[in-house]
């Protein structure tokens, strides 16, 4: 099963099942059965590495000294699990030893679907750090944010928590509420959020006119079907009338199923290469590349990113971007360009290890740099100033009617708020219609 999703701490989840990029409740993304990459590692093991003679009996020496001089009682196993526990996560900050609730939740978010309060999260400094809250879940709707820090749950501090730890205390029964102690850059005090735990049903992909002609697409994560209810919600974009652009918004979206990464940037390209991994072993040499069945071809396409785009995010703007057949706007993104993959130990433990790089068809690693956009808009709040009451032509008495018709009514109108309710896709809105009257020009050679 290979996964990519962000992670700045130990690794994330989500609340609910555990959600690849360690998850507030939910872990990881995962594939539904064992990956065909997984099967082959095995076969790379043609001679079996020689153990660290003198490591093990150092190990061995503390292991003797704890179970005989330390001050309780020490259970084997529990010895044993920590020193794994602690073995991989000095790797890297998205390798993880999965224990049997973790691996659970890891093979049951596949579906979408798990109970918790719907964030992604990740440690950092000891604290739970927010890297996304999953739309239309508790969380989104309460006004957590990426970049929030979770200092306290409950009347529990976070600090000195594992991050299983923690996310087994935001996991509940539906209906039980919780609160969480946020630290906000640029607020000055901590403040307190009540959220209610619910069952967190994630549509990955979700999709509207924005105008007549111009389509939305929002995909919130990677699961095993996003590409094909990607093509599935364009061909409903198009039934309402021919499309002139298409925004892609990946923003908070912090990856998931690498299959499903590269089936979205397919379903954009008619050929060339989507994404190649490198790594140690043979088997994660691997290369991507288009087909010819691709959705929308000639329409312009504009794509959103931020902070909180990770990992399968990145993958589809990278390709996107070097093949030139979108725009990128908004911030840069996470920076994530590594991929995991989940390596079963038993029936119920496995070890989530980092095992290739990723690079995009230019060949560029975004490893801690992110995807950059081509055209920088940040966030922000607008406001409409108030001009008092004008008097427009329509409103003087007995004014001359237009005389052409307006057509049926079922036109989508434009939205005169949504540059107050969401500044970057207002902005993405009036690329995508340059680009349509730009389109002609460029034509012409």
């Amino acid at each position: 099963m290979t996964l990519l999703t962000n992670a700045p701490g130990i690794w994330t989840r989500t609340l609910g099942p555990l959600l690849l990029s360690a998850w507030l409740a939910a872990p990881v993304w995962a594939a539904e059965a064992a990956d065909p990459e997984l099967d082959g590692l095995g076969a790379e093991e043609e001679q079996a590495p020689q153990l660290p003679l003198d490591e093990l009996r150092l190990f061995a020496e503390v292991f003797e000294r704890i179970k005989t001089a330390y001050v309780e009682p020490v259970d084997d196993s529990k010895l044993l699990e920590d020193a794994i526990r602690g073995m991989v996560a000095g790797l890297d900050p998205h390798s993880a030893y999965l224990e049997p609730e973790a691996y659970e939740d890891l093979q049951e978010h596949t579906s979408g679907e798990f109970g918790g309060l719907g964030l992604e999260v990740g440690m950092q400094d000891g604290f739970v750090r927010v890297i996304s809250p999953i739309d239309g879940t508790p969380a989104q709707k309460g006004g957590i944010k990426a970049g929030d820090l979770i200092v306290k749950l409950d009347d529990s501090p976070v600090q000195g928590m594992a991050l299983d730890e923690a996310v087994a205390k935001m996991r509940g029964k539906p209906g039980e509420p919780i609160v969480l102690t946020i630290v906000r850059e640029g607020v000055e005090k901590p403040f307190e959020v009540t959220l209610v735990r619910d069952v967190i049903r994630v549509a990955s992909v979700r999709s509207r006119l924005l105008e007549d002609g111009f389509g939305y697409l929002r995909i919130s994560q990677f699961q095993v079907n996003t590409g094909t209810d990607l093509a599935r919600a364009v061909r409903d974009l198009e039934r309402k009338g021919p499309l002139r652009g298409l925004g892609l918004d990946l923003r908070n979206n912090p990856g998931g199923v690498l299959q499903a990464a590269v089936e979205v940037s397919d379903a954009f390209l008619d050929d060339g290469l989507i994404v190649y991994t490198e790594g140690r072993l043979a088997n994660s040499e691997l290369r991507y590349n288009a087909t010819a069945n691709t959705v929308a071809p000639q329409v312009p396409l504009v794509v959103m990113i931020n902070a909180g785009s990770a990992s399968a995010s990145e993958i589809v703007a990278g390709a996107l971007q070097d093949h030139k057949r979108g725009l990128i706007l908004g911030t840069d993104s996470f920076g994530k360009g590594s991929v995991q993959t989940i390596l079963p130990l038993t029936a119920d433990r496995a070890v989530k290890l980092t095992t290739a790089r990723y690079f995009t068809p230019s060949g560029r690693s975004i490893q801690a740099q992110g995807i950059v956009p081509d055209i920088r808009v940040d966030e922000a709040e607008v406001h409409n100033v108030e001009n008092g009451d004008r008097i427009k032509e329509s409103d003087l008495a007995g004014h001359l009617v237009n005389g052409q018709s307006n057509g049926d009514g079922s036109s989508v109108k434009v939205d005169a708020r949504l540059a107050e309710r969401d500044f970057q896709l207002f902005e993405a809105l009036n690329l995508l219609k340059a680009l349509v009257i730009l389109k002609p020009v460029s034509n012409q050679g």
